[in-house]
């Protein structure tokens, strides 16, 4: 009897539960808070397959996002079940997503009208040329006054454009008013609430900033943007606020719990790190590596390479708050990539060890311009390049010089990012998948030559829907004052590389990034005089 007593009346100790779906680009996770003192309960993961039908092309299937969604969940209710965890208590569910990624689906048929076409796909990139030599004095910063953002690969409006022009299925979905349009938390909400059975067609102040559609002072979709890439505002979701609730689950073991926060995965990150006050900024290390500075409720533009983006607004009548961005394309893909395409690695794991083998990578230099530079650059034409090898040079190496690239990635935006706002960062916060690796995180203090410090919980990015999502009005079981967020403990890399040493480093990589832009030209090469380029 005692034994089932204490269970039961350890289900009720828990109190209120708040799940966040974090639908990233390399997986899928459901990770279930306890809403009073933000501790991860259970969760599940689910990797996401990728495909690549062509060179720079990067697509998902939407259905296997979904299907993969359902499945953490289900995996996870029962995790929470088997740890006596009554799954009732679970009052609300965040949203947070890779961002950019773009689909369009039959509103009444509720399917998918092609792949997701994945933030870092390049087949754009004349479509962008096209866009730019639109614009007066073919300035790829035409359109920033209103969104933030340079016209670019990455951004959703050129996607989708690529996709009405070169897509039948599509353009005619478009012209019969039957296409639904969205990032991967408008497809996932409108899913989760019903589909074509009343689902709910939103997205967040966050998701839509990325899109290029949206006029971030305004804060809605902008009639001239939609005109210029020729876009019919009627396939786009309405925006809402980050946390708010927007419908209930229709299906599952959780049916009936409001979805109520909506974060992009990077925002999510912000929220997630407490960085709720202007100055503070932490860098997330994923498939790539983004780096967001809180500038308050006044938007900043950037005169370096960054990218001004809506950081949160945390309920309809709260003020929303701005971010400077520096996205890298290529952070953890490289990892992804040494294991799959060369095979020098079997795990992930096994990078810190070979790299820390060697602790140097012998002037070797590898710029993973795999899908063209982003931040500070915006240099689609830019291609991978190793660089300083010698006959001594071994895979050893390579793995270290794989994660200095992610180091020296940063240090660019940073120092973009001091430039622009002229207050230098005393310590940056860091999290994400790669910061397990503490080689990476050492490295990353050395070449910053400032602390880096890393939460001992790491899944900011889905902490901060959860977050987002029990602050909800009418869910309202998590505070957001400053005074009853739990104190995060957190470890701290100091630098230990003397800063000379650091800088002479920099310059190196700085040198092989010259290197690597102009690579890729769409202008044919004439046979006649091949070699003048």
């Amino acid at each position: 009897m005692n034994g089932i007593m204490a269970a039961s009346s350890n289900r009720i100790m828990l109190g209120p539960l708040v799940a966040a779906i974090d639908q990233g680009t390399s997986s899928t996770r459901f990770l279930v808070f306890n809403a009073k003192t933000a501790e991860l309960l259970s969760h599940h993961q689910v990797e996401i397959k990728q495909s690549f039908p062509k060179e720079g092309w990067v697509e998902e299937d939407p259905k296997e996002i979904l299907q993969s969604v359902y499945e953490c969940m289900d995996r996870t209710c029962e995790k929470l079940t088997k740890l006596n965890i009554d799954i009732s208590n679970i009052k609300a569910i965040g949203v947070t997503n890779q961002r950019e990624t773009t689909i369009v689906w039959d509103k009444e048929t509720g399917e998918p009208l092609y792949n997701a076409i994945v933030w870092l796909d390049l087949r754009t990139q004349s479509t962008v040329e096209r866009l730019i030599n639109k614009t007066p004095g073919r300035n790829k910063n035409h359109l920033k006054h209103k969104t933030g953002l340079p016209i670019s690969t990455y951004f959703s409006a050129v996607k989708l454009r690529w996709l009405m022009d070169n897509v039948e299925k599509i353009h005619e979905a478009v012209l019969s008013h039957k296409a639904m349009f969205g990032t991967v938390d408008s497809w996932l909400i409108w899913c989760l609430t019903g589909g074509k059975k009343g689902g709910v067609h939103c997205t967040d102040v966050t998701n839509a900033s990325r899109t290029m559609l949206f006029n971030i002072h305004t804060m809605d979709w902008d009639p001239e943007l939609c005109t210029y890439f020729d876009i019919p505002m009627e396939i786009l979701p309405k925006v809402r606020s980050s946390s708010e609730i927007y419908g209930l689950m229709k299906s599952g073991p959780l049916t009936g719990v409001p979805i109520s926060g909506c974060l992009g995965d990077q925002s999510a990150a912000l929220v997630g790190q407490m960085c709720f006050k202007d100055g503070q900024a932490k860098n997330t290390y994923g498939t790539g590596c983004f780096l967001l500075k809180n500038v308050g409720t006044k938007p900043v533009m950037s005169d370096h390479g960054l990218l001004t983006t809506v950081a949160y607004k945390l309920g309809r009548d709260k003020p929303a708050y701005y971010a400077l961005e520096g996205s890298v394309a290529i952070g953890g893909a490289v990892v992804r990539w040494l294991k799959d395409n060369l095979g020098i690695i079997q795990t992930s794991s096994e990078l810190e060890k070979l790299a820390a083998d060697v602790g140097t990578s012998y002037g070797c230099y590898f710029v993973p311009a795999f899908s063209g530079l982003y931040a500070p650059y915006w240099e689609p034409s830019a291609r991978g390049i190793i660089c300083g090898l010698t006959q001594f040079t071994n895979r050893s190496h390579l793995a270290f010089a794989a994660l200095e690239a992610v180091c020296f990635q940063t240090r660019e935006i940073l120092d973009a990012m001091n430039l622009d706002s002229g207050i230098h960062l005393a310590q940056l916060q860091v999290d994400g998948g790669m910061t397990s690796n503490r080689l990476l995180m050492q490295l990353q203090a050395d070449i910053l030559c400032i602390p880096v410090v890393k939460p001992s919980m790491p899944e900011t990015t889905a902490l901060g829907a959860a977050m987002a999502a029990g602050a909800a009005e009418g869910v309202s079981v998590w505070s957001l004052n400053p005074e009853d967020l739990t104190e995060v403990t957190s470890e701290k890399f100091e630098p230990q590389i003397n800063p000379e040493e650091s800088e002479l480093r920099y310059a190196r990589w700085k040198k092989a990034v010259q290197k690597a832009m102009n690579w890729e030209t769409t202008e044919p090469v004439n046979n006649g005089n091949a070699g003048q380029k």
